[in-house]
């Protein structure tokens, strides 16, 4: 349960959780600036992609890797 207040608590995560509800299967480039043109937030990929390891550590988000992209989803069963 911690794991899933942790995630929740930073709102860039959160952002990034408004946005795979709103649109599932996203790429971390797509994430990336979606973040920049929806939200203003500017983050390097590095840093959404720990944002992103908090919210699969929570099973929030999901990921699957397709060739060299890694494709990310809202996890509903949470």
């Amino acid at each position: 349960m911690d794991d899933l207040y942790r995630a929740i608590a930073d709102p860039t995560r959160r952002a990034f959780l408004d946005d795979l509800i709103e649109r599932d299967g996203q790429s971390l480039f797509e994430l990336c600036r979606r973040l920049t043109m929806k939200h203003g937030i500017g983050s390097s990929r590095q840093a959404i992609s720990q944002r992103l390891e908090v919210l699969q550590s929570a099973s929030l988000v999901m990921a699957r890797r397709e060739g060299r992209y890694k494709f990310h989803w809202f996890n509903e069963n949470h």
